[in-house]
């Protein structure tokens, strides 16, 4: 027992060493990935996704992989790398995006999206990274890349590697489904590992063990064939915007409970136990609202702000628009009002039938007067990962070793809709460690994150390689 507790010592006093030796490199690097705007959902963008793809699949290759490939789809490439060094032994396979979203509104950052800049914060006092992709997914999965350059080159690489790398996470993924079922042989893995996740804080770890499933749709309404004067013929035909917003608050009752038939039908209800469990994460309500800067919470009636935001399920509007939004005064009635809508799925919940049922519900409770279009953009389910499994078991003993503490397990709100895909066509189960925290403004107006735990993830990844091997045995 001594003389492994002393190897794992040295293994890791050899892992800390090599990131010191060149942190200052692991975060130029970073920086230089940053500043490319790869924003899938703007065509406008498609030569900046590419040349992020040749970055990454350079990366790769500099980090150790012998095969390295960029694979296109329908929509933006696929990054493919490898390192087999025995077919006999296990191998872990390496999800992440490198898209990001559109920074808008521009306005609201304080420094330009694409110009990545280190701030010290109240929280990462250790300073942060602020640029779009920082945390989701850019820095996190970075990790991947400098934690196998150290297992390369120390030649400590315990078991066979693969990465599969995409451009289109932030719009659904829509060519990866295909990809995955056409190459399966190519991406046949013991275990799957993705940091595009959070942890509940610097000094506590914790393994997302659970996301939601997904539902996104565009609505459409339209009433008059042309724009109206709203003195003419207001009160005389119906607005559609009027009308549009009165349909959406329709979607929850007084208790924030959401109307639509057969919503709740598969919902999974947790027990007591299990909801006691959850609740013995650290959690302040007052932190949460002056971080958040609001005086109250707000959610469906009989659960705590933790089970709201992972449990259970949800339906918020995204966007909506339609009229006059320019300067000053014009007074119309506007033919068309839009809205975008996402729903947050638990377990068991079906995302086309869920789409099915907002499709059939919304058109059913327009007015006459109005016509209604609803259309799907995209969608995934639910995932649980089961913490009795060996790839959990070798997270946590990861995260102890670089942590000095035992993880928590906890339920996430956020969606990663292919990770059910995985499994079905894979056969594989995944494990994610994810190192940001839900201050990191991901999706919002001055991302960031922290050096602390982009150097942290480098740290602890090839610990998880280590582990998964012996419990392979």
């Amino acid at each position: 027992m001594y003389f492994y507790t002393f190897q794992k010592t040295l293994y890791m006093n050899n892992i800390r060493s090599y990131l010191e030796e060149n942190k200052q490199r692991f975060l130029d690097e970073l920086i230089e990935l940053l500043k490319i705007p790869s924003i899938s959902a703007d065509s406008a963008y498609k030569n900046d996704v590419i040349k992020t793809a040749e970055f990454v699949a350079n990366s790769l290759s500099k980090a150790g992989c012998d095969v390295v490939e960029i694979c296109k789809t329908e929509g933006h490439p696929i990054v493919y790398g490898e390192k087999i060094i025995d077919p006999h032994l296990p191998t872990v396979l390496v999800y992440g995006h490198y898209d990001v979203q559109p920074p808008d509104p521009l306005e609201l950052w304080d420094s330009p999206p694409f110009e990545p800049i280190i701030k010290v914060t109240e929280t990462h006092p250790e300073g942060a990274i602020f640029a779009r992709g920082a945390c989701d997914d850019k820095g996190q999965f970075y990790m991947h890349v400098k934690a196998l350059e150290y297992m390369t080159t120390k030649n400590e690489l315990p078991c066979n590697v693969k990465f599969m790398i995409e451009g289109e996470e932030e719009i659904g993924s829509n060519s990866l489904a295909g990809f995955v079922k056409n190459n399966q042989d190519k991406l046949a893995n013991d275990v799957i590992l993705i940091s595009d996740t959070g942890m509940i804080a610097k000094d506590i770890p914790s393994i997302t063990t659970g996301l939601r499933g997904l539902s996104y749709v565009e609505v459409e309404v339209t009433g008059p064939n042309r724009d109206l004067h709203s003195g003419l013929y207001g009160g005389a035909v119906a607005n559609p915007i009027n009308v549009l917003t009165k349909m959406i608050a329709s979607l929850h009752d007084k208790n924030n409970h959401i109307t639509i038939p057969g919503f709740y039908k598969h919902v999974e209800e947790l027990s007591k136990a299990e909801r006691d469990e959850m609740a013995k994460a650290p959690f302040s309500l007052d932190d949460y609202k002056n971080a958040l800067d609001i005086d109250a919470v707000y959610g469906e009636e009989g659960y705590t702000t933790n089970e709201r935001n992972s449990i259970r399920p949800t339906l918020d509007v995204n966007g909506i628009w339609g009229g006059y939004t320019g300067e000053g005064a014009k007074t119309v009635i506007a033919s068309k009002a839009y809205a975008k809508i996402s729903m947050r799925l638990v377990p068991n919940q079906d995302w086309e039938d869920i789409t099915q049922l907002f499709k059939t519900h919304f058109e059913n409770i327009a007015p006459k007067g109005v016509k209604v279009k609803v259309t799907p953009h995209h969608g995934g389910q639910g995932y649980v990962t089961p913490i009795d499994n060996i790839g959990y078991k070798a997270a946590a003993k990861a995260y102890e070793a670089t942590f000095g503490k035992t993880p928590i397990p906890q339920r996430s709100g956020g969606s990663i809709p292919i990770v059910s895909l995985f499994e079905k066509e894979l056969k594989s189960k995944t494990i994610l460690m994810g190192f940001g925290l839900n201050s990191d403004a991901i999706h919002s107006p001055n991302e960031h994150y922290g050096i602390f735990n982009y150097y942290k993830g480098i740290e602890t990844i090839p610990l998880f390689f280590e582990y998964f091997t012996e419990l392979s045995k």
